[in-house]
């Protein structure tokens, strides 16, 4: 039997329907259930946050990757702790979308919804498209849990669902029968309900099974009475798939075999693959690593991460603030290491002072900033585009640092190199900007061979560099590399290379303190001058149809803008598509690309950063298309903006 052959507009990324194929065999056929062929799903998990929805999208998206699927992920998490129980606000979800294709967003909408609660399905109703499936655990609808989230009536009975496939199935029972034998209280057996609804996605996507089982087993190690109960509740809510007749039928979706290029692949979050960045980064500088970190939402993983690698000559230090962590992380650099802190936006607006400082000292810094939703404390769990002109601007003085955003969750390993390669290569601070929708997604990486990484090794300061008129050879610590406008990097103790560090103006070449006008001028002008001279690479547009309107991102926007533009270009609309990389240096080519088209659409997750930048620098009337609500863009939502944009 062969599949049902997609369009090209329905193949495009993030669609709401999946196309569905034949069955590979009917039913009644030797007893067996039909089973349909897709060509991609998306998978909601909803639930409260206490019900392990981000475990169990977890584990789905794991075994997803193993099985050879494309994939993209939106977990979807309360700021709280732990919030209400029941509530709205404490809804936590996990979407995933996988496909048999190259796929480039969580999608715009799932096609199967599974509501532990009330508040789960109402808080995920509005994205649910007309006949999508909902799979609802009828033993949290009743009368206390409905009222807690406005529901007068069972939205089960009273015709809310109508336009939907629905499945009511008793999780909480059925999970609690399936673990009598273990003796565990009502309580602690409905904790496993969670693996009891992974078991039956399981069946109806025919998952495999066993890594799931050995993820139990290691986690629970130390209980394994427990670890015996989740694995128990995961094999039946299989065999509840298996035999209840409310599922006829189960979905399978083929391997992306044509999706990727030929390597080892592994399913990677966004801060999973920046650590490793960091860490490969100082493996190829063949420098030691050092941290200086304060925990903070949503960066706290890379700590986390970091902290398990002190075989690679990782050094973690969990300070007691924002300033402690960016000083020590300072001072390591100035000590001969690969710096690094971490932070969200408002952790950058107390490192400020110590980036400027770094700036004057001119030495390697990686800050790297996960952004979430502001101002001040804000969306602590959402993700947002909006610290862009504070990493351009936001520190005293002119204090000029690079900027590096990587693209995709996989893309962070790479832009963690480039930001390594420009600090240690022109001794500066530099800015890493992810975001929380990066740091929290996944999709399938391809890990590097180790010769195709960058060599990143840089030579330290040895002895005196300068010859006075009286022939005296002496060492002075801001003379700088005629081509990098780098200053030599000194490692404190080496005899004859003392020299003095701190926050006040330095005469050039020399180090010592300057209150001179002229000086101040000449350290400002090439300060800047050095930023200004960073070699980065061309901005790389794709434009097959000799477009006249460009549509230009920077940061995780690229999976929702490409999505947009394949749907665009399978409808027949000339559209041009470029992402920006380094947003300080902009690449050099920059203006020509601009000068090309007689429209540039700029989309952000901000009310126009980007956009103001590109206008105040080239004169080019940027159109900012701009979303807020702490969510990333839907491929379809662009995809409308950017057609109007064409034809206005």
């Amino acid at each position: 039997m062969t599949s049902q052959v997609s369009t090209p507009a329905e193949q495009a990324d993030g669609a709401n329907e999946a196309v569905v194929g034949e069955p590979r065999r009917p039913v009644g056929e030797k007893g067996e259930k039909e089973v349909k062929r897709l060509d991609r799903v998306i998978i909601r998990f909803a639930g409260d946050s206490g019900d392990g929805m981000q475990l169990t999208g977890d584990r789905f998206t794991s075994e997803t990757a193993s099985f050879g699927n494309d994939l993209s992920t939106l977990p979807n998490f309360p700021a709280e702790i732990r919030a209400p129980a029941g509530t709205l606000p404490g809804v936590s979800s996990f979407q995933l979308h996988f496909a048999d294709h190259d796929i480039l967003t969580p999608g715009d909408a799932p096609n199967v919804l599974v509501a532990m609660n009330p508040a789960a399905l109402k808080a995920n109703l509005a994205d649910v498209p007309r006949g999508a499936e909902i799979i609802v655990n009828t033993d949290e609808f009743t009368k206390r849990p409905m009222a807690k989230v406005g529901y007068t009536a069972s939205p089960l009975e009273d015709g809310t669902l109508d336009a939907y496939r629905v499945h009511p199935v008793p999780l909480t029972t059925l999970t609690v029968e399936a673990l009598k034998e273990f003796g565990l209280s009502r309580k602690e057996a409905e904790r496993s309900k969670n693996m009891f609804a992974l078991g039956l996605l399981s069946w109806m996507y025919h998952r495999p099974t066993e890594n799931t089982e050995a993820f139990l087993r290691r986690k629970f190690a130390s209980k394994p009475d427990i670890a015996e109960a989740n694995v128990t509740a995961f094999r039946a809510g299989w065999n509840f798939g298996e035999t209840t007749e409310d599922f006829a039928v189960s979905y399978e979706v083929a391997p992306a075999t044509t999706a990727f290029p030929a390597g080892t692949y592994r399913n990677i979050s966004g801060n999973l693959a920046l650590a490793y960045g960091l860490i490969a980064a100082s493996r190829q500088a063949d420098l030691p690593l050092f941290l200086g970190s304060y925990p903070i939402t949503p960066a706290s993983d890379i700590l986390h991460e970091l902290s398990k690698h002190k075989n690679f000559g990782v050094r973690t230090f969990q300070a007691e603030d924002e300033i402690a962590g960016i000083g020590a992380a300072l001072g390591a650099a100035f000590g001969g290491s690969l710096a690094v802190t971490t932070t969200s936006g408002p952790g950058v607006a107390l490192k400020s002072e110590t980036i400027g400082l770094a700036v004057s000292l001119e030495l390697p810094l990686l800050i790297v900033d996960i952004q979430r939703g502001g101002p001040s404390t804000g969306l602590p769990t959402k993700t947002e585009q909006a610290d862009l002109l504070q990493a351009m601007y936001g520190r005293n003085g002119e204090a000029p640092v690079p900027i590096v955003a990587p693209k995709t969750p996989g893309d962070c390993f790479t832009a963690a190199l480039e930001a390594a390669r420009i600090a240690l290569t022109y001794r500066t601070p530099v800015f890493l900007l992810s975001d929380g929708y990066l740091a929290n997604g996944s999709e399938p990486w391809r890990v590097p061979d180790a010769e195709e990484l960058p060599d990143l090794r840089v030579q330290f300061a040895t002895g005196p560099n300068h010859t006075l008129a009286d022939g005296t050879e002496v060492f002075w610590p801001y003379k700088r590399d005629p081509q990098t406008l780098a200053r030599p990097w000194a490692v404190p103790g080496t005899p004859g290379l003392e020299h003095r560090i701190g926050g006040i103006e330095k005469q050039d070449g020399t180090g010592n303190i300057s209150y001179d006008p002229a000086n101040h001028d000449l350290m400002v002008r090439t300060r800047q001058a050095k930023i200004d001279g960073i070699q980065v690479p061309d901005l790389e547009v794709d434009d097959p149809d000799k477009a006249s309107t460009l549509v230009l991102g920077w940061g995780s926007t690229y999976g929702p803008i490409t999505a947009a533009v394949r749907r665009l270009r399978a409808e027949g609309h000339p559209i041009a598509q470029a992402h920006l990389r380094h947003l300080n240096p902009f690449p050099g080519n920059l203006a020509e690309v601009l000068r090309r088209y007689s429209k540039v659409v700029v989309p952000e997750m901000n009310l126009g950063q980007l956009a103001t930048l590109i206008r105040a620098k080239y004169l080019v009337d940027a159109q900012s298309y701009n979303q807020v609500n702490g969510m990333p863009f839907k491929a379809e939502q662009l995809a409308t903006a950017l057609k109007e944009a064409i034809h206005v």
